[in-house]
């Protein structure tokens, strides 16, 4: 397995809209292995292709207290088709939403409200139709890790004040690292 870079805001990649699995082969495996081995070495709870810029609908997800890898899910294509009326709030944070692949993130969350249980359908790494439900910060890393798919960012759940404030810090993190990059 690889670890992989950690693509982090202004890339384009990660506005982009990842395009479906054909079919999960090798190629798709590995890059889930992968994805799995970069989200535990960057303490993460959950990872999108666009997020190590592969425009591609998979997505990694571990929220156990081990974080062994037996509870990890990987999944291709993953859909919501149902989503509770009843809403959860978590401070949420993000592996793309800091100065750079190799920094914390830490000051850099935000709550974020969601629907608090979903019902999602994907294929796993098998290639094989699976459906299941979560709830409160299951649901909620599963429906994180879906909107990166569609280019979506968590600080866009986010009132502009506040979304500017998290920009803010990261622009000034990274000019006193040295990376001027302007966001």
């Amino acid at each position: 397995m690889t670890k992989l870079l950690v693509r982090t805001v202004p890339d384009p990649v990660l506005r982009e809209k990842a395009l479906p699995v054909l079919a999960v082969d090798a190629a798709t495996i590995t890059l889930m292995k992968d994805m799995l081995e970069t989200m535990y070495a960057d303490d993460g709870i959950g990872l999108a292709a666009n997020q190590v810029g592969v425009l591609t609908r998979v997505i990694v997800i571990d929220v156990s207290d081990s974080r062994d890898g037996n509870e990890a899910l990987m999944m291709a294509n993953p859909e919501i088709t149902w989503a509770s009326d009843e809403t959860f709030t978590y401070r949420e944070g993000c592996l793309s939403v800091r100065p750079c692949s190799s920094e914390s993130s830490a000051d850099l969350y935000a709550n974020v409200t969601r629907p608090k249980a979903i019902r999602v359908r994907y294929l796993d790494e098998k290639g094989a139709v699976r459906e299941l439900e979560a709830q409160e910060l299951f649901s909620q890393c599963i429906q994180h890790e879906i909107d990166h798919l569609d280019g979506i960012l968590f600080v866009d759940h986010l009132s502009a004040l506040k979304r500017g404030m998290i920009m803010k810090k990261i622009e000034k993190l990274r000019r006193a690292m040295g990376d001027g990059k302007p966001l």
